[in-house]
């Protein structure tokens, strides 16, 4: 064994000159070099804490893309300069790599774990975290080295392709077809293959068998205003998992009145699933959705409410309690609220695939109700209001041509930590109050539209002699929250929330790196609903404030806000 580790300190590499081996030859070692400070920056801190098996996984990946970058630095320079190092001086460079890169690999390993737990007290999380440092790099060699055995058999069988194709047609000629049909190949079968055939169907599969089911717990509503009830035009079995987890969890005038000592109403709650009837015996399904729920509406006396709220679902649809319940508590159940249901894939399979059906099938429902609602006498119909989180807050955002016509044609909206591809923040967002920062846009100086995350103080600011004018429109943002600034343009831009100031919630460590802050983003989006709110992608109770400064009842006060606050944290969300 001696003599061995003695071959291989005096040779640290390994190279094999049959070019019909997939793993022919030692890596690169500029290109492991590069991948090393890849992984490296990948240890950095993001906007939320990262577990320690996330942390391999970005590690391991960023690695990938740095050794690639690597890889064509050092193609370059072979084909540039004509000198190349003695084999005792390669002998001596990965030598100095395997000592320095070890000990620099551990030692930042570990200030990663010590900036992970300075984000975790930041974020209001227990600083107890295990940072299993040999697990992590494991993890990143064996990602790292899955990439660059699939890189490798790709250059392979493009070689191989290349050679057979100079057989029949010249060699520039057959160099030319080979990388095209090779990148085409790769290409489809990433797209068609890997992708659409075996991630989305798998989640499409299982998405389906729970869009079947029923959480513990909901049982069919006895109210006929609500759908899936007595009466209603669509029956339970069809209202899928999250429909009738909407309407089957739906409170009481009971249970509200007890919490309020005010005599209350049964509120109305509409939903029409995707596996509606209507929708498949349709041409255009959107449409017959919306029509099925106005009808609805109709039969539950929803236009009779005090207050009729269009909720935008999430890609599974659901609707989030912390934002309905509220609204029904705030005015003694005397509300409506209708929600449509475009998809039962996971949130992040329609963030890729699903959101221009978002889009339209939330604004049929939208204009449905609107004109409806618009017939009616002025004196005598609800007040209107629009609510979505994340990808609902998306499909709400795009049922309107603007922030302008989003005031002129509802009594308030409470938009939750919408993504950053939704048009009306982003209009928002540039063109804000200069000075503002992107997480807390300033708008026409805060006169219809506020930003918060701790909305019992934000929705304040700016205060006089700034005017909180109605309707009113409250975003709901937290500065940590990546779903709200994950974007492709990340890879290659440095993003306005790291510019000074920084989000309340947002280490000072943060930095931007090409390619590696876009990884550490999307592995956030992951692991967002990981902390407690108001960080990441949660946002607990802040819908109370938000509605009370939207559209709270008469006599309403500060008082009876946070007396409900308290209330909708400390109770066991139903659904």
């Amino acid at each position: 064994m001696a003599r061995g580790i003695g071959a291989v300190a005096r040779q640290p590499y390994w190279e094999r000159p049959d070019s019909t081996y997939l793993v022919r030859r030692w890596p690169d070692l500029t290109a492991v070099c590069f991948g090393t400070v890849f992984f490296w920056l990948s240890l950095t801190p993001s906007l939320v804490p990262r577990p320690w098996f996330l942390q391999g996984v970005v590690g391991g990946i960023t690695a990938a893309i740095g050794y690639a970058l690597g890889s064509l630095v050092a193609t370059l320079g072979r084909a540039l300069f004509r000198w190349r190092p003695s084999e005792k001086t390669r002998a001596h460079l990965w030598q100095a790599y395997w000592v320095a890169g070890l000990v620099l690999t551990v030692w930042l390993i570990a200030e990663s774990d010590h900036a992970q737990r300075r984000l975790r007290e930041l974020q209001g999380l227990p600083p107890a975290m295990a940072w299993h440092t040999p697990v992590i790099m494991l993890i990143a060699v064996l990602l790292w080295a899955l990439f660059l055995l699939v890189a490798r058999g790709v250059r392979l069988g493009a070689r191989r392709l290349i050679r057979g194709l100079h057989r029949f047609v010249p060699l520039p000629v057959a160099i030319g077809l080979g990388v095209a049909l090779s990148a085409l190949i790769v290409t489809v079968g990433l797209r068609n293959v890997v992708f659409q055939r075996g991630v989305i169907d798998l989640a499409d599969r299982i998405a389906y068998a729970t869009n079947g089911g029923t959480e513990e717990g909901i049982r069919r509503p006895e109210s006929p205003l609500v759908s899936g009830g007595p009466g209603s035009l669509l029956q339970w079995r069809d209202l899928g998992f999250q429909g009738r987890n909407f309407a089957g969890s739906t409170p009481t005038k009971q249970q509200i009145g007890a919490y309020t000592g005010r005599p209350a109403k049964d509120p109305v709650r509409v939903y029409v699933s995707a596996s509606a009837p209507e929708a498949f015996s349709s041409r255009d399904p959107f449409a017959a959705k919306a029509r099925l729920a106005v009808r609805e509406l109709e039969r539950t006396g929803a236009f009779e409410r005090d207050v009729l709220a269009i909720a935008g679902t999430t890609g599974t649809g659901w609707v989030n309690a912390d934002i309905s319940e509220p609204l029904e508590y705030m005015h003694d159940g005397d509300t409506a609220i209708v929600a449509v249901q475009y998809s039962y894939l996971p949130s992040w399979v329609s963030f890729l695939v699903d959101k221009e059906r978002a889009a339209q099938a939330t604004r049929q429902l939208v204009d449905a109700v609107l004109a409806k609602w618009s017939a009616l006498p002025e004196d005598d119909r609800p007040k209107l209001v629009v609510t979505g989180e994340s990808l609902g807050g998306f499909a709400i955002e795009s049922s309107f041509d603007g922030v302008d016509d989003l005031l002129a044609r509802t009594d308030g909206a409470l938009i939750v930590g919408t993504p950053n591809f939704a048009p009306m923040s982003r209009e928002i967002r540039e063109h804000r109050e200069a000075g503002s920062p992107v997480w807390r846009p300033l708008y026409e100086d805060g006169r219809n539209v506020r930003f918060a995350q701790f909305p019992e103080r934000d929705l304040k600011r700016p205060g006089p002699p700034a005017v909180w004018e109605r309707p009113r429109t409250v975003y709901l943002q937290n500065a940590s929250d990546p779903v709200v600034w994950w974007s492709t343009a990340l890879f290659l831009h440095r993003p306005e929330w790291l510019e000074s100031p920084l989000g309340p919630d947002i280490t000072p460590a943060i930095r931007w790196f090409p390619a590696v802050t876009f990884w550490q983003t999307s592995v956030d989006m992951a692991v967002s609903y990981g902390v407690e709110a108001p960080h990441g992608h949660r946002y607990g109770a802040g819908p109370v404030d938000g509605w009370a400064a939207i559209v709270p009842r008469e006599g309403w006060t500060d008082a009876d806000t946070a007396r409900l606050r308290r209330h909708i944290e400390d109770r066991k969300a139903p659904y």
